[in-house]
Order: C-alpha cells, then structure tokens, then sequence
C-alpha cells in the first residue's frame, strides 16, 4: 500500500483560534482511514486542508503526490461535506446527471452510484424533500461519481439509521479493496472499529494514530471511547 496523504506538521488557524495544531500522519490507498474526536476538535478543518479547500497557516499537504488543491487532482478526490452539497430543486438523478456530464460519464455511471447509496426508489424525488440523511447520500453519489482514488468524508453516516449505516460502511471498505484511499470522520466513538486506522483527535491535535486492535491494547482498554478517555487523561497528568 501506498501514500495517498501525507500531512506533515499543519496549522490551520479560523477565526483567530488554532483549529488544526502541529499534526502529521499518512493515509495508505487500500484502508479506511478514520478520523475521531468530538465537534469542534478540528475534523472537519483537517479534511478540508486534505481536500485544498482551506487555507493554512503552516505545514505540507500532500495528497496522490501532488501538493492538496492542486488542478489535476480534482477529478481524483471525492469530497463529502457535512452539509449536502447538492441542488434542492433537482431531483435525485438530476443531481447525479449533471455531475456526471461535467465529469463527462455516461447514464450507467449514475444509475451505478445511486444504488450504491441506496436511493433507487427516491432517484425521481426532489431533494428538498428528502430527509436529511437522504440528502447526504446525494452527495455521497456525487462524490463517488468517477471511481476516486481518494475518497474524503466528512461525517457521513449522521442520522442515518444502524441498517444503511453498516452498508455504507461496507461500501467504504469495498471501496478501499478496490484501490481507493478512504478517510471518514465521525464524532461517534463506536464507529472506531469499522475502520483500518484510527485518527483520534481534541482540540486540534492528534492524540492517537494506530489500529483499533493496537489502540486498545496500548491503554489496555475494552472500547475506543475508554481508549480515548485514558489518552487524554494521561496527558493532562503529564
């Protein structure tokens, strides 16, 4: 496996507040990556540093090789954000359709990525009244449009119910087993096992990097959350 993210010493500062602190760390082509903490420990400003959309204070970004935001890297990255990042007055597969022609791929693409999401009998359903974790999955389709060799996803398992959250999460790893890089955040601890690497992140720094397996055996704890809570405890005393 190779690097699909190397990040190396970032700072990136909003508002006149530190959001993202001195962090590094790789993400490999062929694993689901997951990035963990609370809201408002940085993920978010992470992700959108790995993407090239946030302008950063110090440190390197680089992603499939080139440096994050480079041109020839837009077709090449699958971006989700938090909020759907689609158009409400379009149906479903208007959405995908449009993405794909600019993408310059053909109908089966579309149909292909909407039953990944699971949307084939919402595909003719305005978006504006989908719910919000229907929604998300637009932009997930979107996203997944072109086969990315990095796919970023910025919380995108929030409210949706524990059936289509575990197919999503098969999705990634399929997704991961076919060649891609796949990096997930998520503010829900118990999320922690579905990935290959953990990312554990507060207030802006990294206290963890490692396996699910070699985090809880390192503090010696039954659950990634415990895991956690030892980590943070233990720097706080030091």
């Amino acid at each position: 496996m190779s690097n699909a993210v190397r990040v190396d010493r970032l700072r990136v500062t909003r508002g006149g507040t530190t959001a993202v602190d001195d962090v590094s760390f790789t993400a490999r082509t062929g694993e689901v990556t997951g990035l963990l903490g609370p809201s408002g420990s940085g993920k978010s400003s992470l992700l959108r540093a790995v993407v090239g959309v946030q302008v950063v204070a110090g440190g390197i970004v680089e992603v499939l090789g080139r440096p994050a935001g480079s041109r020839e890297l837009r077709h090449r990255i699958g971006y989700v954000t938090q909020a759907p990042s689609v158009y409400d007055d379009l149906t479903v597969t208007e959405n995908v359709r449009f993405f794909a022609r600019v993408l310059g791929l053909g109908p089966q693409a579309v149909d292909e990525v909407v039953g990944a999401v699971d949307l084939g009998r919402h595909r003719d359903s305005r978006v504006a009244r989908l719910s919000g974790g229907e929604r998300s999955r637009v932009s997930l389709a979107v996203a997944l449009l072109g086969t990315p060799d990095l796919l970023v996803l910025d919380e995108p398992t929030v409210g949706l119910d524990p059936v289509l959250r575990l197919d999503l999460w098969a999705l990634f790893h399929r997704l991961a087993r076919e060649g891609a890089a796949v990096v997930v955040s998520s503010h829900v601890m118990d999320e922690a096992q579905r990935c290959d690497r953990l990312l554990l992140m507060r207030s802006g720094r990294l206290v963890a990097d490692d396996s699910p397996e070699g985090l809880l055996a390192r503090t010696g704890t039954a659950d990634v959350e415990s895991a956690f809570l030892a980590l943070v405890r233990g720097q706080e005393a030091r």
